[in-house]
């Protein structure tokens, strides 16, 4: 009898619902957080006993809070536990978006048919259509036929995927689906004013209750369920008055708990003024995300009108501080990121967009100069006002230009044209007729003078 033996791989309890292995490691588990694109970023989800930390500084909008409804709204839909740390849980919760054809739309009842759920892909097509047809530009007929520039990962085409669902922003959650969550025990809410002895900090009386609770979800090993912590505004007033190190201990210690606990994640928000440095000092935003394992700041353009023009088609930029890796060196988004796209040659800048039903973090790409609509056969605007304001442009000596703190630039345009000798047809009539080799019309192209006239000489010397 031989004394080898084949060998098997050992067989591993199933894993829970809405989870799957990373990319980067077997070892990992990770889940969706309910945006393709967003899952794209950190390396295909967020691994499980991790934090992810959306910043949004803008106090004009609510992006970080929308990434938030949709974690929780993902955990609901893939049968996982969801805890919501908040004042007032169940409204938070009735807010948040829901798949397609489930329920009654927010807009209109007619678009709660049963076909809704297979027109949502098509009406998001639709969208993006009309919204690239101001952008489209016709080069050639050949170029019509090559396929486009993706700027953002595909959506899956089945809604009924556990690991990530297909959400509508128009829908909202149905009360029966809160109230049977809430009945089996996967509805989980801790308020942060809530009065318990001995405790005088909201900091402590949280993470007391968040220790207790997923104490009890790692007791019951006869169902394995992920369990998500939501937490939309840390800080807020119902926080009491947090300090810049309240908030560093809150992460810290909620990072710490989520290590002793494997199959718990949490995602957290907090009000625009505690997002800038004004609030914690210089460097405030990079300490936020060495004490989360992924921290991202929404800086949406509502403030800027300057922005909001020059980037149309997008609502603000998307700015990486920390990325999750648990149980590797590197994170497992630099390599199988499609949207970040690490080359020898850089990092592709991200940008996020809020369309009528979805929320879409995609590569940020700049627009034709001079408008997508605009066909320039004729100098720009800038170029004949430029050429017109050149009679008015001053020349300074270079001893009064060194002088001046700031320097000016302007470029002059001058066209001379060579006199042509008149033609036969042109002659006078008492003029001698002269022969056919000596009335040649010498054919001058016209030439274009550019003059650099600068305060600082020095630097337009050529």
């Amino acid at each position: 009898m031989s004394a080898f033996k084949r060998r098997t791989t050992s067989k591993q309890p199933p894993l829970p619902p809405g989870t799957r292995p990373s990319p980067g490691s077997p070892a990992t588990t990770i889940t969706s957080t309910g945006i393709p694109s967003l899952d794209d970023i950190l390396g295909g989800g967020l691994p499980l006993s991790c934090s992810l930390l959306a910043l949004a500084p803008d106090a004009h909008s609510a992006y970080g809070e929308l990434v938030i409804k949709y974690f929780a709204a993902q955990g609901l839909a893939c049968g996982q536990r969801v805890c919501v740390v908040d004042a007032r849980p169940d409204p938070f919760l009735s807010e948040c978006m829901w798949t397609p054809g489930s329920n009654v739309p927010v807009t209109a009842p007619a678009l709660s048919s049963p076909g809704s759920s297979q027109s949502t892909a098509a009406d998001d097509d639709e969208e993006e259509r009309a919204s690239e047809h101001d952008t489209k530009i016709k080069i050639a007929w050949r170029y019509e036929q090559m396929k486009q520039f993706q700027t953002t990962v595909q959506t899956s085409s089945q809604s009924t995927e556990d690991f990530c669902r297909t959400f509508d922003l128009t829908c909202r959650i149905p009360d029966a689906t809160i109230s049977a969550a809430r009945t089996e025990g996967r509805f989980l809410e801790v308020k942060p004013d809530e009065d318990i002895p001995d405790v005088s900090s909201s900091c402590h009386r949280v993470l007391r209750r968040l220790s207790e609770i997923l104490s009890a979800a790692d007791a019951d090993a006869s169902s394995p369920v992920a369990t998500r912590i939501c937490i939309p505004a840390l800080g807020s007033y119902e926080w009491g008055d947090l300090s810049p190190p309240d908030v560093c201990y809150f992460l810290h210690s909620l990072r710490a708990l989520l290590r002793r606990h494997p199959r718990a994640c949490a995602a957290v928000c907090m009000p625009s003024h505690l997002c800038q440095e004004a609030f914690g000092g210089a460097g405030w935003v990079q300490k936020l995300g060495w004490l989360t394992d992924a921290s991202i700041t929404l800086a949406a353009f509502t403030a800027n009108p300057t922005l909001t023009a020059m980037f149309s088609a997008h609502h603000g930029l998307v700015h990486i501080h920390s990325l999750p890796a648990p149980h590797t060196l590197l994170p497992p988004s630099d390599k199988f990121s499609t949207l970040r796209g690490l080359t020898s040659s850089g990092e592709n800048n991200l940008a996020f967009k809020c369309m009528r039903k979805r929320l879409i973090f995609e590569t940020l790409h700049l627009d034709v100069e001079g408008g997508v609509s605009e066909r320039r056969t004729t100098p720009s605007a800038n170029a004949m006002a430029m050429e017109a304001g050149d009679e008015h442009v001053h020349k300074h000596d270079h001893g009064s230009s060194a002088n001046q703190p700031g320097s000016v630039a302007a470029v002059q345009v001058q066209l001379e044209q060579t006199q042509i000798a008149p033609s036969i047809s042109q002659a006078p009539a008492n003029a001698a007729p002269a022969e056919k080799t000596d009335n040649v019309v010498k054919k001058v192209k016209i030439k274009k003078k550019v003059g650099f006239i600068s305060d600082k000489p020095d630097l337009y010397d050529f």
